[in-house]
């Protein structure tokens, strides 16, 4: 069996492995990565061989780091990148070329219909209803998306949201507050299943599914790098934020915001952001525009969503594809049940 995993930023690691009474045998790593002495290979194949096919790559890391010497040198690659190629060749993980996605292209709808709609797609990714899903958002009114663990009270002024005719939505996923005006930003979610990121950190699991945009921001001129643990960031300062929901069911839910044209005195107003957040997003006046979509790629928004989508239709094997109306109506119904409810907006005090 093979498996092979690309670091991000690093080099291919391939795998192959036999199995035998539920543990590896003759395993054998391979690829363009970098190792020191050059006889360390055989002492990498031989710390996993024997290791329980149960272990995840954690675990696989964890012996081939405790199994080489202190002065090898392992240059484009890590040791649970190698456990990763392992679970791969054993059939537990998948990789982007693995799968057909269905991309869905903006489609305006009440933006609480968007977050309603991470949850039911997710859901359906996870029992195979959905294949993998890449969807960019388009909304037709504004407000404020919180992060599943925040708190209304904390994050918004709700008298200057209620001003400005700003509503209030909680998410399924962690992470800051999304300042959300028609034509403000761009954001996308990605739905996939938890085989994609088998084996992966969180923290590496943000960079792994980031990658493909970071080659789309290049399409559109601007040279991005994923900043631990949820940021991509350009020369200039930040783009766009990530947040990230695993479903025990098996699917990942991963989406990104990134600032196009905001209104920077209005969100000043509107969310409770201190002086490290507002440093943050690359503010320093109330009065100016965020705006690094715009400036630094001069293009429309709508333009720089389809070279997104073109970027990832060249990479992946993809479908054009719409919700349903069962999808819809299901969306609907969570925004009714749930995402509308002073008991989901108001979780946490």
């Amino acid at each position: 069996m093979r498996g092979e995993y690309k670091v991000p930023g690093g080099k291919l690691v391939a795998a192959e492995v036999d199995v035998d009474d539920g543990r590896l045998s003759r395993v054998h790593v391979s690829g363009d990565f970098f190792l020191e002495p050059d006889d360390a290979l055989e002492d990498l194949n031989a710390a996993v061989t024997g290791m329980p096919v149960t272990a995840d790559a954690a675990q696989l890391g964890q012996a081939i780091s405790g199994a080489l010497s202190p002065d090898v040198s392992m240059i484009g690659f890590t040791p649970e990148s190698v456990g990763i190629a392992i679970r791969r060749a054993l059939g537990r993980a998948t990789g982007w070329q693995d799968h057909t996605f269905d991309v869905i292209d903006p489609a305006v709808l009440d933006p609480a219909m968007h977050v309603a709609l991470d949850e039911v797609i997710s859901r359906e990714v996870a029992l195979g209803e959905r294949p993998p899903t890449l969807r960019f958002w388009d909304w037709d009114s504004p407000l404020v998306v919180i992060g599943s663990f925040q708190s209304v009270r904390n994050e918004v002024d709700e008298a200057a949201a209620e001003r400005h005719g700003i509503g209030i939505v909680r998410r399924i996923s962690g992470g800051g507050a999304m300042f959300m005006e028609p034509g403000n930003c761009i954001t996308y979610s990605l739905a996939v299943p938890a085989s994609l990121v088998e084996g992966l950190s969180f923290e590496r699991s943000y960079e792994f599914l980031d990658q493909w945009v970071m080659g789309a921001l290049a399409d559109v001129g601007i040279t991005a790098r994923y900043v631990p643990l949820n940021d991509i960031a350009s020369d200039k300062g930040k783009i766009a934020g990530a947040a990230q929901k695993r479903f025990a069911s098996g699917a990942v839910l991963h989406h990104v915001t990134m600032a196009y044209d905001i209104d920077a005195e209005k969100m000043g107003q509107v969310l409770r952001v201190g002086k490290e957040k507002l440093s943050d997003k690359g503010i320093r006046s109330a009065a100016k525009r965020v705006d690094p979509m715009r400036s630094q790629t001069g293009m429309a928004r709508a333009d720089i969503i389809d070279a997104f989508a073109a970027h990832f239709r060249a990479h992946y094997a993809t479908r054009d594809a719409d919700y349903t109306e069962a999808e819809l109506a299901r969306a609907r119904e969570l925004v009714d049940s749930k995402f509308s409810s002073r008991e989901w907006t108001r979780r946490v005090p």
